[in-house]
């Protein structure tokens, strides 16, 4: 069950309004160049930011999220893409020569099943010599302590000004919980989200992609995030 800040309609509605304006996608366009990618698999694709960057090129793109609300959003940015409602184990064998994962969609598999099952629906709907790149965060990084923030503000069109109040609930290795509270502040309404995830060191990635039929082929650093995230470029056999 996809968390509330993708699935509820008024919290997805927001959600590009929180992100801003996402230029580090536009590694993974470059990325998808370097590889020579005409189809590619955005997993996870939540409200489509990626996807429609990857369409605008003329590539062949498929989006897929469990959230539905957030492909409502999608689907009204770009008819190009084809947007499919599920996860990666949903997936049939489409050629694609890229899939992709983006943001925190490599944490939110909390198990070992969960995460296995995602990488070979992943290696079905790629094919033999199609490319997996995603990025995760480094756990020594302990990004989570600097989530703890002042609130925040955005001015969202049609819905007016929204707070943003971020809080880590728990943490427990490998596992990071935190709740992140909105408040819509034309009528006070307040809307709440809770997410839970998995921080796995590059060892145990590279680990986790052999045994689901993958090459590690690179190990990068994220451009926009120096030292704080892997990108992994992966080849399925």
């Amino acid at each position: 069950m996809p968390d509330a800040i993708f699935a509820h309609p008024r919290l997805a509605s927001i959600y590009d309004a929180f992100d801003g304006d996402r230029a580090d996608l536009l590694a993974y366009v470059r990325i998808a160049d370097e590889l020579a990618a005409r189809r590619v698999l955005d997993v996870g694709c939540g409200t489509g930011c990626l996807a429609v960057l990857l369409a605008e090129t003329g590539r062949t793109v498929v989006g897929v999220d469990p959230a539905e609300a957030s492909l409502d959003l999608a689907r009204a940015k770009d008819s190009r893409v084809e947007w499919r409602l599920g996860d990666a184990t949903t997936l049939p064998a489409l050629n694609a020569d890229l899939a992709v994962m983006t943001g925190n969609v490599a944490h939110v598999f909390l198990t070992d099943d969960d995460w296995a099952a995602t990488l070979r629906g992943i290696r079905t709907a790629l094919g033999p010599g199609g490319y997996l790149v995603f990025e995760t965060r480094r756990p020594g990084y302990r990004a989570w302590e600097t989530w703890d923030a002042p609130p925040r503000t955005r001015e969202v069109p049609g819905i007016g000004a929204v707070e943003e109040r971020f809080e880590v609930t728990e943490v427990r290795l490998p596992l990071v919980s935190f709740r992140i509270t909105y408040t819509f502040l034309a009528d006070g309404s307040v809307v709440t989200s809770d997410s839970t995830l998995r921080f796995r060191g590059q060892d145990e990635v590279e680990t986790n992609l052999r045994e689901q039929g993958y090459r590690v082929l690179d190990v990068r650093q994220a451009p926009d995030r120096p030292d704080r995230e892997f990108v992994f470029l992966a080849q399925a056999e």
